[in-house]
C-alpha cells in the first residue's frame, strides 16, 4: 500500500509527474492491459487531469481497474458460489 501511495504523489507532481508516469508506462499497460493502460498513462501525462486524477486516486483508489491474472479460474456454472 505504501509504494502505491507514493507512486502516485510522484505522479501528481506537475514536473517531475510526467517523467514518473512515462516511467511505469510499460508497467501500467502490462497490468492494466493494452488500451486500458494507453488510456490510463494518456490521463497521468497530462498535466492538470493528471496531477487531478492522481490527487483523487489517492484517496479513491484506481479508476482503470487492473486486469485479472489469468491464472484465476471462475467457478464453474454447475457449482454454486462460494461466500467468503
Amino acid at each position: 500500500m505504501g509504494w502505491a501511495v507514493v507512486k502516485k504523489l510522484l505522479r501528481a507532481i506537475p514536473i517531475i509527474g510526467p517523467v514518473f508516469t512515462v516511467g511505469f508506462a510499460g508497467h501500467d499497460i502490462k497490468k492494466k492491459g493494452l488500451v486500458p493502460g494507453a488510456v490510463h498513462v494518456g490521463l497521468d501525462v497530462t498535466p492538470v487531469v493528471g496531477t487531478a486524477k492522481n490527487v483523487v486516486e489517492i484517496f479513491t483508489g484506481d479508476w482503470i481497474p487492473d486486469k485479472t491474472p489469468k491464472n484465476q479460474q471462475p467457478n464453474p456454472p454447475d457449482q454454486p458460489q462460494t461466500r467468503q
